[in-house]
């Protein structure tokens, strides 16, 4: 036989396999569409990160942390940090600024701030932003303007000075329409090259030390960093020398190959947690081990690399990284409907190894939830931003939800009780305020400081508001008082929704009243959940809403390819009372806010269709 015989058998049975595994037949039922779509989404969350050096934000819009503790070994003594900062317009600016011990500030040689007192790091966090203790004015030129920090902090205490510019909020909370008037320019001083103004927006020197015995008179004594700027020049103090140099560049981490525009899979944030969510109850429908680990993958991974976060945002001073929002922001989006794959965890699977975790992480949550969560007088959660106490249908989703997981988790009848009244009251106060009785939709958000206002009735918060709804209607008992009310509350506003479907499509359109705004995939998979759920549920008429809910789900496999990803996704949205600002919102590919609504219509459909079947 010859050797060509014998390859070609050789070969034939992978050229078989190949093929066969190229040929993977199209999915038909909704089940299989969503597990194509979860297949893809496990096989690209990695769980693990990668270390990368914390690169400096030029733009600065947020706090800038010296920290002259870690670049001189906590070493007792007087630190100076000098950089430039580069103005669009002559102005003047408020900053805040919190340190440890005394500190001193110069911007063009004019000093802008002394305190010789000893201080104590003062920081509080809110929803998107910080305060700092203390606050000055400073005069800023056109173009490069130089700023020297001067501080003393005594050996006992972090040794830090964190500063931020007061800046306006950008308009109706649309950060795309914020300039950046200020950034740091570091390479805009002659002596100072890109490559440094690439690792760091300052250069350090010190510890200066004389006289250390008397602590508050050490910001007024005078070191040459305030007669001279020289580099390359060596300077004795103590018993040692010290010259200009970079502060310690910190090895972070950071997860593998994040979209620009969202970031990856496995983020801290509602929407990768609830598409965890969604995976887990994808194994519970199918009974399939691999979605049931990649929900414990993903709440294992966050609570291993809790404490590491803990570390990096304060001790390392990375406040905004991927990962920061886990701990101390007074969000929803971060600190509470995050803590949903975890009480479900608890609920779905039996001897989790590591209970005590996640009923640590569930119990903060609910505490955070009940005790520390903004609300109105009358208890609706509200939010800071853009305007003090406003009510976001986004956060229907961000409370309810874990509301409702945390009753079924409660220890007692009354905790259970308690908490499923919170959440019936949550759907009837947002909807006293959202809801449009004339299209039956949601405006976006309300201002309680101008209640006068009407936002654009979005797509996805429509979506939000439905989905939060359909989940009390799930858990709240048919005897309860307020059921019927919230029965009724979302038999109106579906019937307003599938007006708005387009019928040729089975889309929805990303300003519900605009049927030319672009067609929305993760609206319209959250609308045919809903549908398809109240169906199966008999909040909905079969005859009446099925045939909405089989047009979204056609238009939803048309955005699903043969390798499972989704397109069509409007990334994060702020609210805006300006409609154009939700017609050019970018569209993106496999973003978790569109695959968790998706995976959730596809299980609802399944059910619809085999309920139709039997």
């Amino acid at each position: 036989m010859s050797a060509r015989i014998i390859l070609f058998r050789l070969w034939l049975p992978a050229i078989f396999l190949c093929s066969s595994a190229m040929a993977q037949p199209k999915p038909t039922k909704p089940i299989d569409y969503v597990k194509l779509v979860a297949d893809r989404v496990i096989s690209n969350a990695a769980f693990k990160l990668r270390a990368t050096v914390s690169k400096p934000q030029q733009a600065f819009q947020q706090i800038e942390t010296v920290d002259f503790g870690r670049s001189f070994n906590a070493s007792e003594g007087v630190g100076y940090a000098y950089s430039v900062l580069e103005s669009d317009e002559n102005t003047e600016i408020f900053f805040q600024l919190s340190f440890s011990g005394a500190a001193k500030i110069w911007i063009n040689e004019q000093v802008v701030f002394e305190e010789a007192r000893i201080n104590q790091l003062d920081v509080k966090e809110h929803e998107r932003a910080w305060k700092l203790s203390n606050q000055f004015k400073a005069s800023l030129q056109k173009g490069a303007n130089k700023i020297l920090i001067k501080s003393h902090a005594p050996k006992s205490q972090e040794w830090k000075v964190m500063l931020q510019p007061l800046l306006p909020m950008p308009e109706e909370g649309d950060v795309t329409k914020n300039r950046e008037p200020l950034k740091f320019r570091l390479s805009a001083d002659s002596l100072i090259t890109k490559e440094v103004a690439d690792i760091s927006n300052w250069i350090v020197i010190g510890p200066f030390q004389k006289n250390l015995s008397n602590k508050t008179e050490q910001i007024k004594i005078i070191y040459p960093p305030e007669e001279e700027f020289i580099i390359g020049k060596l300077y004795t103090t103590g018993n040692t020398t010290v010259t200009w140099q970079l502060p310690k560049i910190e090895l972070v981490t950071d997860v593998f190959d994040a979209h620009p525009l969202w970031g990856s899979l496995y983020d801290w944030n509602y929407h990768t947690a609830g598409l965890a969510w969604a995976i887990g109850n994808l194994g519970a429908y199918t009974d399939q081990q691999v979605y049931k680990d990649y929900l414990l993958d993903y709440c294992n991974f966050m609570l291993d690399k809790r404490p590491y976060i803990f570390y990096e945002k304060y001790a390392m001073n990375r406040l905004t990284s991927r990962f920061s929002r886990m701990w101390h922001t007074e969000l929803l989006d971060f600190s509470t409907a995050p803590g949903l794959p975890f009480v479900y965890s608890i609920l779905s699977i039996p001897s989790l190894p590591n209970l005590s975790e996640y009923e640590g992480l569930v119990n903060a949550t609910k505490k955070y939830l009940l005790n520390s969560q903004l609300r109105l007088t009358d208890g609706t959660l509200v939010r800071e931003t853009p305007l003090k106490y406003t009510l976001w249908v986004d956060d229907m989703f961000m409370g309810v939800p874990f509301l409702l997981q945390a009753a079924r988790y409660a220890k007692s009848d009354e905790e259970k009780q308690a908490l499923l009244n919170d959440a019936a009251r949550q759907i009837i106060q947002f909807h006293k305020r959202l809801y449009d009785p004339e299209v039956n939709l949601y405006h976006h958000a309300w201002y309680s400081e101008r209640p006068e206002a009407k936002l654009p009735y979005w797509s996805r918060a429509n979506g939000w508001g439905v989905w939060a709804a359909s989940e009390v209607l799930l858990y709240l008992p048919e005897k309860h008082p307020l059921y019927k009310n919230i029965l009724s509350i979302y038999r109106k506003h579906m019937a307003g929704i599938v007006k708005c479907q387009d019928s040729q499509t089975g889309f929805y359109p990303n300003l519900l009243d605009e049927p030319n705004s672009f067609r929305e995939t993760s609206g319209t998979a959250i609308f045919t959940m809903a549908i398809a759920r109240g169906i199966n549920h008999g909040w909905l008429p079969r005859n009446t809403y099925q045939a909405y809910a089989r047009k979204g789900w056609t238009a939803l496999t048309s955005v699903i390819s043969e390798e499972g990803e989704v397109s069509g996704i409007c990334m994060g949205t702020m609210c805006s009372e300006d409609k154009n600002y939700y017609r050019n919102r970018p569209l993106v590919k496999n973003d978790s806010h569109g695959l968790l609504g998706l995976v959730f219509a596809g299980i609802e459909m399944q059910k619809l269709l085999d309920a139709k079947a039997d």
